[in-house]
């Protein structure tokens, strides 16, 4: 799989930007904040209808503008496949593929698949759990397209069901305590039945995921102990000992169906929705000790980069070789693991690199040098200053 067509408008600091890409290996080097990172953000974007930096759209739209525009064409076995989307900047997103407008964006889902290494995977270690979960569900919207829309369902339900607890102690104190009660029993239905959705697919997932986790990590560090990675649910060990995908949907639902019963009380007086997938977490344990507060610097950044190897063997083990997107991450790493890095995406169909300074990516790694830089005339915004493929220097894009 490599992407072969990458064309942006009034996305970020690109007020437009067209690119043909080859398999291999392409480099965009230039300034940190001269928007290297953006161009990978797109493709992530397309991969997965999220950015791995921010938690809304309206950031991608390029300021003065009401929509950013990506559009990629992929190739994958001979078959070519073109993403367009229309980015709001408030409103609903628009998709289509080879011109076609679909009726959910979530439908182009698959067509890519991409795995980001970046300075930020140091948090999937010692950050908090949210970002663990985007982790997670970034790989099943890749393996189980169809699985995230029933993560977009629960979003949406969550958010009324958390706007319904907040109101509803005053509610009950006005005397609408029937009233309160059915409208939660309509939403704890909906909650119990996505949130069963979402939890197997991760489930199903993460136990995939798992046993390449481990051998990528003994391989980045030998001489550590070793590295396990399980899935910890916020509505207890019946869930975490399930073997998750569709068969286990209707157990957890029943499981989470009671507690959302046993903490409603609770959860009124806090006004907070207290179980659920958006309270879950994935344990990452060095030998018999949780990662997070005991791993030294070295181990956490060993354990961040073999959770991205890790994804790598996993998309592959599925059939398709991902496209996979270094971002500066070579400036965070040492020798060592620079060198392991670099030896383990050598075989890769399409790797895209970005670099602030083009001595901190080893020697081995070669292929096409892009610069980036950006223009002071008008707004400021980026630009390609040269490119070493065609040894020209293009105009502005």
């Amino acid at each position: 799989m490599f992407v072969r067509e990458l064309t942006l408008r009034d996305y970020r600091s690109w007020p437009s930007a067209d690119f043909t890409l080859h398999p291999g290996t392409t480099v965009f080097v230039g300034r940190n904040g001269f928007g290297k990172t953006n161009l990978l953000e797109s493709l992530c974007y397309v991969a997965t209808l999220r950015s791995h930096r921010v938690s809304n759209d309206a950031p991608l739209v390029r300021t003065g503008s009401d929509t950013a525009k990506i559009s990629a064409t992929v190739e994958n076995e001979g078959r070519e496949l073109t993403v367009d989307l229309t980015i709001a900047a408030q409103g609903s997103n628009k998709a289509a593929i080879n011109t076609r407008p679909v009726r959910r964006t979530r439908e182009v889902l698959g067509i890519l698949r991409t795995v980001m290494f970046a300075p930020e995977d140091l948090a999937l270690v010692r950050g908090d759990p949210g970002e663990r979960r985007r982790f997670v569900d970034e790989l099943v919207a890749q393996l189980r397209p169809m699985a995230a829309g029933a993560k977009s369902d629960y979003d949406r339900v969550l958010r009324q069901r958390s706007a319904l607890l907040k109101t509803a102690g005053a509610a009950m104190r006005r005397g609408e305590s029937d009233s309160v009660m059915s409208t939660l029993d309509v939403w704890d239905d909906q909650l119990a039945e996505l949130g069963a959705q979402v939890t197997a697919s991760r489930l199903a997932v993460v136990r995939q995921l798992a046993p390449f986790v481990t051998g990528s990590y003994a391989a980045i560090a030998p001489d550590s102990r070793d590295a396990t990675i399980t899935y910890r649910s916020a509505a207890g060990p019946e869930v975490d000992e399930s073997s998750g995908g569709s068969e286990a949907v209707d157990g957890i639902r029943d499981v989470l169906a009671e507690r959302l019963t046993q903490l409603r009380t609770k959860e009124i007086e806090r006004g907070l929705c207290l179980v659920g997938p958006h309270r879950d977490d994935l344990e990452l344990v060095l030998g018999d000790e949780p990662a997070k507060g005991f791993a030294s610097h070295g181990e956490s950044w060993s354990f961040a980069l073999s959770l991205r190897l890790a994804s790598v063997d996993l998309l592959r083990a599925d059939g398709v070789d991902p496209v996979i997107m270094l971002d500066d991450v070579f400036a965070e790493l040492d020798v060592r693991r620079r060198a392991k890095l670099a030896e383990f995406t050598t075989g890769a169909e399409q790797l895209l690199v970005t670099a602030a300074v083009a001595d901190d990516i080893p020697e081995t790694v070669g292929g096409r040098r892009i610069s980036v830089g950006v223009s002071e005339e008008g707004p400021r915004h980026s630009m390609v200053l040269e490119d070493e493929a065609i040894g020209a220097h293009p105009d502005e894009h």
